[in-house]
């Protein structure tokens, strides 16, 4: 049996039409809210992707949120490649991208509380990330019945 390669990188404008069908698999579901692929034009510089084999199983981004906060958003992994580790890999990779910047904290609303948590993450009140909630939460139709969990990981 041959081991399976994985290569995170940088997502680059030709991987807009996967991330959008990723994403969108995801946000059919109500775990991940949707972007368009405007936004994700946009935000191409902001993302990650994980490749097997030279297809994108896997994205993740990083949204500022302060000074010193960041948010990983639409981490998201294609069926069939779940619980192979790749989710960890994107993980450690948008936390070193936080490095690089010299940001230490870095936080993620989600529904995998115990996924984060085996990569090194916190669970924590939502209510201590008002960039956060005055951001993003203030637009979500889950606003006022938010279900999802705080995670925080400080980075040294």
């Amino acid at each position: 049996m041959t081991t399976m390669q994985v290569l995170c990188r940088r997502a680059a404008s030709e991987d807009v039409e996967t991330l959008f069908q990723l994403i969108k698999g995801y946000a059919e579901k109500a775990i991940m809210l949707p972007r368009t692929r405007e936004t994700l034009t946009e935000l191409i510089d902001t993302f990650v992707v994980a490749e097997v084999d030279g297809v994108v199983v896997g994205c993740g981004s990083l949204a500022k949120l302060g000074d010193n906060l960041v948010e990983i958003r639409s981490l998201g992994i294609t069926d069939g490649y779940k619980s192979l580790g790749i989710g960890s890999k994107l993980v450690d990779r948008l936390l070193e991208m936080a490095r690089e910047q010299g940001i230490t904290k870095v936080m993620a609303l989600t529904y995998a509380d115990k996924f984060f948590e085996r990569n090194g993450f916190t669970i924590v009140e939502k209510e201590i990330f008002p960039e956060k909630v005055w951001r993003d939460c203030v637009n979500c139709p889950k606003q006022l019945a938010c279900d999802e969990i705080a995670v925080l990981r400080e980075l040294k």
